[in-house]
């Protein structure tokens, strides 16, 4: 009987930990966990490309800073391999939308894969900004894998310095 309650303790404890664990990669991860959803089908044969983006993973992670300064709000956002017209980038309020397509580019079409990890397909994530900006004068670079979009506050919502008076 203690080897069945020694089972029931070990297996309810691994199942606190994979709970735990979840949890906490939701609540880091939060909303840079980013579906990927398949290319749109064309009319012609489905390419290995086609293949890879299909029987891919199609969730990944596309983790972002956000900073604030007096003047901006800086983001950056990693989506490595893409080029820089792949985006989309659109302001809605004061939630920063970015679309994009990651296509599948191999350089060998020897073999097979054993371990695919990178995602593949249509994405959009939506990052919330932290104060209210404006939609003129943003902008955005890509480079080695990383977009930067800076975005100037509203004047109204510019930090200003209160001087006490007083003795």
């Amino acid at each position: 009987m203690s080897t069945l309650r020694q089972l029931r303790s070990g297996f309810s404890r691994a199942l606190d930990s994979i709970s735990e664990g979840w949890n906490e990669l939701v609540e880091r991860t939060g909303s840079a966990l980013t579906r990927f959803n398949l290319p749109r089908a064309g009319a012609g044969v489905e390419t290995p490309e086609d293949r890879v983006a299909r029987d891919g993973v199609r969730w990944g992670v596309l983790a972002a800073e956000i900073s604030v300064d007096d003047e901006s709000v800086h983001v950056a956002v990693e989506v490595p391999g893409m080029s820089k017209d792949s985006f989309d980038i659109h302001l809605a309020d004061d939630v920063l939308v970015i679309r994009g397509e990651k296509k599948v580019e191999r350089e060998s079409v020897h073999g097979r894969y054993y371990v695919m990890e990178r995602a593949y397909g249509r994405f959009e994530r939506a990052i919330e900004l932290p104060v209210a900006v404006s939609d003129s004068d943003v902008k955005a670079q890509y480079k080695r894998g990383v977009l930067r979009i800076t975005l100037p506050r509203r004047s109204d919502a510019k930090i200003r310095r209160i001087e006490v008076r007083g003795s």
